[in-house]
């Protein structure tokens, strides 16, 4: 064994460098040498023999940690070729389309995708390569709106048929916002594929679109729609609604989609059923309004306490903009004044289930509806990035150009980059408001065990004696 050991490493850097180690059946003591079996520069390795002599030899060992042959490490290893059995179980799968039935590319109709992209530029005899891939890419586009409009509908059914009230069905919820927010992922990402074609390639074949624009694409107006984009927001195109952009069955569409119960709306009626916001429950809006004047109150008497100077005339005027702050996030009126402007979009109520879940978002009951609202914030921000991905692709490209529908191109993307077309912006500025935790009313132990689900909770979950 201790001559094992000695040659141990020898062997091992000699048969990872490739060579021959004919100190392994000398020192194992093999009759039959290994170095007949182990010829590494031949393909006529025996293989099985090479396996029988270490099987007969393993009772023998007792420390053959590191040796590559024993390990099968080595490069002969490596290179082995698969058993007959292997092979065998391989090929054991039976052939069902042999027997009949759908078939890969009838199941996806590839006969009409793939045949899909008609090249302007060809069909005028002047055949430009690039156009092909901005074909294919804006087909990938419209695939994944309708991905996502099948996604969207099928959510805001659950919200119409009151389903969301059963907590079982928060989760399927969730799962498909989710993937709203990983398709969008993916919508902003893709544009890096079509930037692969610089400015000059495109003004080869950019004269054959004309009058095709983006700004035409059906989907994304219906999408703007249900998510609820404000229709007296919009900025207009070419001075006209956007809805006289199209004609017939696609308007009537877009009419109907505008009048159907948006996404936004749906989910302000949820956040008005928030479990606490009872006045004759636990009333957590009253209760959080005394914390905060009371915690308020306590910062500017140790504020008055300090020394006069710089500093304390800092911290006086910080708290001063402070309680105007909470002076209007407690004020209703100047909560519809606002609404009436477009600065915020929920309900009052609504804005106060919203500000509920953040504070206690730990909590069971609030996890499930806190995430949901995380990923609402989600598919806003990541629309305002692919609206901006398109402003800097389209600015790249054409210029200051008008664009090949008539608008003024990048001057009219610029202008629908801001929080005109966020949907749910007071899910942003909910951090306006977040306070100290101590601030925040304390929930009767009980509401650990009970999920967030108004038609089974009551407000009796949440103590009154035991706020701050």
């Amino acid at each position: 064994m201790a001559r094992w050991l000695k040659v141990n490493d020898s062997c091992r850097k000699q048969t990872e460098a490739g060579q021959r180690a004919p100190e392994c059946s000398e020192v194992i003591g093999c009759d039959e040498p290994l170095k007949a079996c182990i010829a590494l520069k031949t393909k006529s390795v025996d293989f099985q023999r090479l396996e029988e002599v270490f099987a007969a030899l393993l009772p023998t060992w007792t420390d053959m940690s590191g040796c590559p042959y024993f390990e099968k490490r080595h490069l002969l290893f490596k290179n082995k070729p698969p058993a007959d059995e292997d092979e065998d179980a391989s090929q054991a799968g039976v052939n069902k389309a042999s027997k009949g039935g759908i078939i890969y590319g009838d199941y996806l109709q590839l006969d009409k995708i793939i045949t899909a992209q008609v090249l302007q530029s060809e069909v005028k005899g002047n055949k430009i390569h690039d156009e092909h891939l901005f074909i294919v890419t804006h087909q990938a586009y419209e695939l994944w709106f309708k991905q996502i409009l099948f996604e969207l509908d099928s959510v805001r059914e659950i919200f119409v048929s009151g389903h969301v009230r059963d907590e079982r069905n928060m989760l399927k919820v969730n799962t498909r916002i989710h993937r709203i927010v990983m398709i969008f992922r993916l919508l902003v990402d893709q544009f890096a594929v079509l930037e692969t074609m610089t400015a000059l390639d495109f003004f080869d074949f950019r004269e054959y679109l004309t009058p095709a624009s983006g700004f035409q694409s059906l989907q994304f107006r219906l999408l703007e729609n249900k998510i609820g984009v404000p229709d007296n927001l919009r900025v207009p195109y070419n001075r006209r609604h956007y809805r006289d952009n199209f004609k017939g069955q696609q308007s009537e569409m877009l009419l109907s989609a505008e009048q159907e119960p948006t996404l936004l709306k749906l989910v302000e009626a949820w956040l008005e059923r928030t479990p606490g916001l009872e006045v004759d429950g636990f009333n957590f809006w009253e209760k959080l309004r005394i914390n905060i004047y009371e915690g308020l109150s306590k910062e500017r008497q140790k504020t008055e306490k300090m020394a006069d100077g710089e500093e304390k005339e800092d911290r006086k005027a910080e708290q001063a903009k402070q309680r105007e702050i909470f002076t209007s996030l407690f004020d209703e009126k100047h909560h519809d004044h606002l609404v009436s402007k477009g600065e915020r979009r929920f309900s009052y109520k609504a804005l106060q289930g919203a500000l509920m879940i953040y504070f206690y978002r730990e909590e069971p009951r609030f996890q499930v509806p806190f995430q949901l609202l995380t990923s609402l914030m989600d598919i806003d921000t990541l629309m305002t990035k692919w609206r901006y991905n398109h402003v800097c692709m389209v600015h790249r490209m054409i210029g200051s150009k008008a664009g090949t529908g008539g608008s003024s191109g990048y001057q009219y993307l610029r202008s629908t980059v801001s929080d005109r077309y966020k949907v749910f912006v007071d899910l942003f500025n909910l951090a306006t408001f977040l306070v100290p935790r101590h601030w925040v009313p304390k929930l009767n132990p009980n509401v650990h065990t009970f999920l967030y689900t108004a038609e089974c909770c009551d407000s009796s979950y949440c103590s009154s004696e035991e706020s701050d």
